[in-house]
């Protein structure tokens, strides 16, 4: 039975073990969180994805987790109103599609109850180094005891650790787009009711909506800025000291939303980035999802990729040895990735001309054909 190691525990890694394991793989994902992480921006499963949802058996709970949002504003950076729409939300699409919007907490969480009987979970737990021979990845972790597994997935994000370790600084991969964002969790002292408010300055930016019944509000607060920052991933404090200091400007509600953040008990900052990569493995190590080929969330499309290429990575090790297995994924992924990632500058267009009417992702989420 083949063994396979998933680093990354949020959406394309759980989705990966669900499928391996309906074609019987012995699957072990491993988070360097203690836990399901807490938190993060609503995502959208649409098209292709919506197939993928079903065929996993989560579909109807997908669903009954979606987000009920009844339209959205658009304010400049004083708070004055510039245009309003009940048919449309930015972060969804139009509001009469079969496409869903729901927190990312609860899908991962909806994935993870389908999976955590039948995959081993090591929360808690990186991995420290990768070793391939004849027989397989011999695997180090920070506090397990090393393991040998047949092959190793990394789906562990941006910042992949796997994607470092087996193909070398992250630099060469990827590609900062010129914006940072910081999501984060307060309460609705705005008293949105199924609504969501953008607001923008010039450099300063970004959205408030209200979630779970509307009690609790998620920020998206963002800024500017053309080159890349060093920051520690890890230090959570020193991110939201970055975000303070760039934010510092902003009018409308963003000096109470920068007081809120100081306190949010979930926080999230990175860069708005792609991840572009001449191919997505090396022996017996391939890449899933944001890893391997980020289109960011500026496209919209990050979870359905995820989905979608766990699907399609599944299908194909079912089918033959991994080598012939990786190259027949990349095969049939690559274009759909090249099409989400061309909706960066799509969905930027479509912003300045025309943001409440079709979307651009409408033309490429079903771009891709599953059997």
């Amino acid at each position: 039975m083949t063994s396979v190691l998933i680093s990354g525990a949020s959406i394309a890694g759980p989705a990966l073990a669900s499928f391996l394991r309906r074609h019987g793989f012995t699957v072990t994902v491993v988070e360097r969180a203690p836990g399901l992480r807490p938190g993060g921006q609503a995502v959208d499963v649409r098209g292709a994805a919506l197939t993928v949802a079903d065929r996993m058996g989560i579909l109807s709970d997908v669903r009954s987790c979606r987000t009920h949002m009844k339209g959205m504003s658009m304010l400049d950076g004083e708070g004055n109103e510039l245009w309003r729409s009940t048919e449309v939300a930015l972060s969804s699409g139009r509001l009469d599609s079969d496409d869903v919007e729901l927190l990312r907490e609860d899908l991962s969480r909806l994935i993870h109850e389908r999976t955590h009987e039948d995959v081993e979970y090591v929360f808690g737990d990186s991995i420290t180094s990768l070793v391939q021979d004849e027989h397989g990845v011999h695997v180090t972790f920070e506090r397990t005891a090393p393991r040998v597994f047949d092959l190793v997935v990394g789906a562990d994000g941006l910042h992949s650790n796997v994607r470092r370790l087996a193909f070398g600084p992250e630099e060469q991969f990827v590609h900062h787009l010129g914006t940072y964002v910081a999501i984060f969790s307060t309460d609705n002292y705005l008293g949105l009711e199924d609504w969501q408010t953008w607001f923008n300055d010039g450099t300063t930016g970004g959205a408030v909506y209200p979630v779970r019944g509307n009690t609790e509000l998620r920020v998206n607060l963002g800024f500017e800025a053309q080159e890349p920052i060093e920051y520690d991933y890890r230090d959570v404090e020193a991110q939201k000291r970055l975000v303070a200091e760039h934010c510092a400007h902003g009018g409308w509600e963003v000096p109470r939303l920068l007081k809120a953040m100081w306190d949010a008990p979930d926080f999230y900052f990175d860069s708005m980035a792609q991840v572009r990569m001449d191919r997505w493995s090396t022996g017996r190590v391939a890449l899933l999802g944001d890893a391997g080929y980020c289109a960011s969330p500026l496209s919209g499309q990050g979870t359905s990729l995820a989905l979608v290429g766990a699907y399609v990575l599944a299908d194909e090790l079912a089918k033959a040895g991994h080598e012939s297995a990786f190259a027949a994924y990349e095969a049939r992924m690559r274009p759909f990735v090249e099409l989400n990632q061309a909706l960066v500058e799509e969905n930027r267009k479509h912003m300045e001309q025309d943001p409440a009417g079709p979307s651009p992702v409408d033309h490429v989420k079903n771009a891709i054909e599953l059997p």
